[in-house]
């Protein structure tokens, strides 16, 4: 149950002394047999230091699975539809009055268009934000490429170049 070099994808994880003890569920799997407080004791306890202190300093390596596998998603998303609106919420529930005018707009064209809540995975709500270089939602992207937020796709909706220009850029 126990990984001493920590690979794990998910959050949250828990350490103890420098070792990983596991994620969600394998920590639920421990509490629910009535294991969790001696592993960690035992751990805590354990006569073996962690992996000893190299006398220099490697190059730092980034941690490319993370980032690279996020991006993978993201770009994933992106790619699922020719229009894609990162928003919070869905477009029959949205869950904030910006996604719900972009929603509104965005269904005044009677063009199709996919959707990704935000709020359902944190991961993607903050690497969209580095991603697209846009630090608010909702995002609407069209043919890959980031359009805007909430004031310019309303400003689009409003001149009434919002609707052609999804179309150009599909086309």
């Amino acid at each position: 149950l126990k990984q001493t070099i920590s690979n794990w994808p998910t959050y949250p994880q828990l350490y103890a002394k420098a070792t990983l003890i596991g994620g969600c569920d394998i920590i639920e799997e421990l509490a629910a047999a009535g294991e969790l407080k001696q592993t960690i004791l035992d751990e805590l306890n354990s006569k073996t230091d962690p992996a000893p202190k190299p006398t220099s300093t490697p190059a730092p390596v980034p941690a490319p699975t993370k980032e690279s596998n996020l991006t993978a998603r993201i770009e994933s998303v992106i790619a699922s539809s020719g229009v894609v609106l990162f928003m919070k919420g869905s477009p029959d529930a949205p869950r904030c009055g910006f996604s719900s005018k972009v929603v509104a707009a965005l269904q005044e064209t009677g063009l199709p268009f996919g959707h990704f809540d935000i709020l359902s995975d944190e991961d993607v709500r903050q690497g969209i934000k580095a991603y697209s270089n846009w630090p608010t939602f909702p995002q609407l992207y069209v043919n890959k490429e980031l359009v805007g937020g909430c004031d310019i796709i309303l400003e689009m909706h409003a001149s009434g170049e919002l609707k052609p220009s999804i179309e150009e850029m599909l086309a």
